[in-house]
Formats: C-alpha cells, sequence, structure tokens
C-alpha cells in the first residue's frame, strides 16, 4: 500500500485508482491497527474532491455555508467507504455519491427552522443530531444527556438547551401560498412549490455518464465498438453487423446483452 503524503492533492482520476488499492487493503487489515487508521483517513481525504463536487449542487440552498455542507457530505462518504461492498461490481466513487448526497438533504431537512434561533444553538443542534446517531449505534438505544453531554464534552445544560432549541424546527408544506396577499386583497395563486426551479438536466446527465463511465470500462472492447457503432455513429443494426461481419441476429442479442448490463449496473448504484 503506497504511501501518500498529501491524499488532498491527489487528481480524482488518480484518487480513483487508489482508491481501489486503500479498500482492498483496508479489507485485509485489523480495524483499530494504526495501518488501517491510515488507511481509512487516506481514503477519505483522497475522496474529497467527490465530496465538494455533490456539496456544489446544494450551495445556493440557502442554509449552510459550503464548508459546513463539505463536512456533512464527508459523514456520508465515511459511511460509503465502512459500507463498501469489494464484490460488487461498480466503483467506488459511484458507489459513493448517494450516500454523500443522502446525507447532505439530511443536513438541510435537520437544520431548517420554523423561528429564529441563535446560530451556536443551530450548530449545536447539527452536532447533537449527529452524536445522537453515533452514539445510538454503539449503545443500541438513545443516549441519556449526560451521555451526549461528556461525548461532545459540554455542559449538561447547554445539551438541554440544544435539544429545546431543536423544537423550532418544524418542516412546512410546499403547498401553503407564498404570499398571503399584496395588501390590496388580492391572494397569490403561487404556492412554495411554484417558486422553486426546476431540476438541471445537464447535471443529471453529468451524474449518469460519472455512474456509467466504470460500467463501460468492465466491458470488452468488442462490446464497446459495437455500443460505439450503435449510439456514436448512430449505425442500424443491419449496417452493424455488415461492418463486422455477423448476422443482425447476432448484434440485436449483443446489444441487449449489453444494455441489460448497463442498466443493472447504474440500478445497483441508487
Amino acid at each position: 500500500m503506497p504511501r501518500i503524503v498529501d491524499p488532498q492533492a491527489v487528481a480524482p482520476k488518480d484518487a480513483r485508482r487508489l482508491s481501489k488499492l486503500f479498500l482492498d487493503r483496508l479489507e485485509e487489515l485489523e480495524e483499530g491497527t494504526r495501518e488501517h487508521q491510515y488507511a481509512r483517513n487516506t481514503l477519505i481525504e483522497m475522496n474529497l474532491s467527490l465530496v465538494r463536487f455533490v456539496a456544489l449542487r446544494f450551495r445556493n440552498r440557502g442554509s449552510g455555508d459550503l464548508e459546513d455542507i463539505v463536512q456533512v457530505g464527508t459523514i456520508g462518504m465515511i459511511k460509503a467507504i465502512d459500507r463498501f461492498d469489494l464484490t460488487r461490481e461498480v466503483e467506488f466513487t459511484s458507489f459513493a455519491i448517494p450516500y454523500i448526497t443522502g446525507e447532505i438533504k439530511r443536513f438541510f431537512r435537520d437544520t431548517t427552522w420554523a423561528v429564529h434561533v441563535p446560530r451556536r444553538l443551530q450548530e449545536l443542534r447539527v452536532e447533537l443530531a449527529k452524536a445522537k446517531e453515533q452514539l445510538s449505534v454503539s449503545l443500541n438505544r438513545d443516549p441519556t444527556v449526560a451521555e451526549l453531554a461528556a461525548f461532545l464534552e459540554r455542559s449538561e445544560s447547554e445539551i438541554i438547551d440544544g435539544l429545546v432549541a431543536a423544537n423550532a424546527y418544524t418542516a412546512g408544506s410546499l403547498d401553503l401560498p407564498a404570499d398571503a396577499g399584496d395588501g390590496q386583497g388580492n391572494n397569490s395563486a403561487l404556492n412554495f412549490a411554484d417558486l422553486f426551479g426546476n431540476c438541471d438536466p445537464g447535471m443529471e446527465l453529468f451524474e449518469n455518464l460519472h455512474t456509467l463511465a466504470p460500467l463501460l470500462a468492465q466491458l470488452s472492447e468488442r462490446d464497446r465498438d459495437i455500443l460505439t457503432l450503435r449510439f456514436g455513429q448512430e449505425l442500424t443494426q443491419t449496417k452493424i453487423a455488415e461492418t463486422l461481419g455477423i448476422s443482425q441476429m447476432q448484434v440485436s442479442r449483443i446489444l441487449s446483452r449489453i444494455l441489460g448490463r448497463l442498466r443493472a449496473g447504474m440500478s445497483s448504484t441508487c
């Protein structure tokens, strides 16, 4: 296992290649050892660029700055590292993106406030949410105030303040009117849902291509050539058959097999 001086300086392309080596090694090492800790920490730092890539999609949500979002997304990436199964035919980056995205979405869901709450209490609430999740796993039950205070190295009174402040959070319906009226008896016909922008199809396409790339790399050269002829050069199955010197039926069967494998690979990353 190579020693990397500055994991965060590793280019994304190299990080994908090195991640496989470190994940292979991580599975062999005993948890809690210095080597295991080094491999895990290096994996985390090498893939921070992936976390930032996902975090940028949420930078205009209006709650939390980009570094806060990156920190939360890193928790999702750590979960992906701990849960990654080497037997799955999928790259780690494709496996990790749903975990990172899910953790960031949970962060925004949990930090939406119905009334004004001091920032320190908002930040404490996020810390409490993370601490409760970690302690619940290790204790196999909900932690007490005293246990949360000890874990976060805070006083019990601070923990109680944070728990009380959490009651200021509510989730509003998107069906609520966006404006009660204009003061002249004219009510707005818009709901909050009407004010949200549509999903960027370009971003969705980018994510799909990002997931598809490692699956294509696993295909044989002949299969990739057939995909290029069919979808890159837009040749008919008959023309492909003539080019390769095989029957149109063979082309049809090969394409069905390839597309079925790609669909299965894409579905397994969702």
